[in-house]
């Protein structure tokens, strides 16, 4: 049997200071994540995510640096996914607007924070995302040791 899934799509925010990469958490109650929404019907999933990150935090100008790969949760609540793409945000200022439909911002708080921190506030669902993404990350920032680019 098939199973139909809601798929939520977001974007792993990294944004560079001199000592190491910050990502960027927001908390909704007790729960931190990144951000991310449902999928529209006949909606693309990168472009879902770029809606989201702007609704959620009133960022713009990603660059996907990475590429447009992502990763995927494994299946949680009542058969949702979540698929998440990694991107730099070298500019703008986080700002948690109210949503219409809620008459308040969607989150609580915002972070950036570096992995040791994200990786005490995300549950184990979202470490392995944290994990992927500090991983081309890092690995990128090593290739790159000789060269004065940094995010």
């Amino acid at each position: 049997m098939i199973k139909n899934y809601i798929l939520s799509a977001g974007v792993v925010i990294v944004r560079g200071s001199a000592d190491e990469p910050r990502y960027l958490l927001l908390r909704a109650f007790r729960y931190w994540d990144f951000p991310k929404g449902v999928v529209e019907e006949g909606e693309d999933a990168l472009a879902a995510a770029q809606r989201e990150v702007l609704e959620e935090t009133n960022l713009t100008g990603l660059n996907f640096r990475w590429g447009k790969g992502y990763q995927e949760t494994p299946p949680y609540g009542v058969g949702k996914i979540a698929r998440y793409y990694l991107a730099e945000s070298p500019r703008g200022e986080v700002y948690l607007p109210v949503n219409p439909l809620l008459g308040r911002p969607e989150h609580d708080e915002f972070r950036w924070v570096n992995f040791k921190e994200a990786n005490k506030l995300l549950g184990s669902r979202l470490r392995a995302i944290l994990n992927w993404a500090d991983w081309l990350v890092t690995r990128e920032r090593h290739y790159s040791s000789d060269s004065k680019e940094s995010f």
